[in-house]
């Protein structure tokens, strides 16, 4: 393990998550110092500054940076993120095309790319809110990403298939470890135990 006056592991949460996850993070890795970023960015061209301005801020001082982020919060990441100076990244349950699932709801709201760009932005029955320019976006900003990188993937994860999944590690040459009857969220006992035991042994 580096030296944890020398080592900043920076957490960054999905949606509906917060801050305070880091701290779980925090009493797991105690020979790191570990910070989590406190966002306000929905969109990954906000990210694309304030994850920066984040970066710079808690980075500052230390000899290693590990990232660890969690599925949406992996994907604004990679976006925003890519041109620092970061040791190792380690992504839990991440979203990695993010066009195909925004098209996956498109299609699920019954809404065509026709209807999207003219109405700009549509809430969908079922709550979520989807955007035209997100979309543009995320087709003109593809994810660049050549940090030596680890990924946690839940076998029955809903957001992203396994094909996909396993596409992506082998495009941007990451560790992939399934855990075959882990969903996207690793909220039960058995997976939350998994996830722990991956990250001390992915982040030594």
């Amino acid at each position: 393990m580096c030296d944890r006056m020398q080592t900043l592991v920076i957490y960054i949460h999905g949606k509906g998550g917060n801050v305070k996850e880091a701290q779980h993070y925090q009493s797991i890795l105690s020979d790191s110092v570990v910070a989590g970023f406190d966002y306000k960015s929905q969109t990954p061209y906000e990210a694309k500054a304030e994850f920066s301005n984040l970066y710079d801020v808690y980075s500052k001082g230390y000899k290693r940076v590990i990232l660890v982020a969690n599925s949406i919060g992996a994907y604004l990441a990679m976006n925003a993120l890519a041109e620092k100076k970061i040791y190792k990244a380690l992504f839990i349950s991440p979203i990695v095309d993010m066009e195909r699932l925004i098209k996956d709801m498109m299609k699920r709201a019954d809404i065509t790319e026709a209807e999207l760009e003219k109405k700009r932005e549509i809430i969908t029955k079922f709550g979520e809110k989807i955007s035209w320019e997100y979309l543009s976006y995320v087709r003109n900003n593809p994810i660049r990403w050549n940090i030596l990188t680890y990924i946690l993937y839940g076998g029955k994860d809903n957001l992203t298939s396994k094909e996909t999944m396993t596409g992506f590690a082998d495009r941007i040459g990451a560790a992939l470890t399934i855990m075959e009857d882990g969903e996207h969220r690793f909220h039960r006992d058995e997976e939350k135990k998994f996830l722990d035991k991956w990250i001390k042994t992915s982040i030594s």
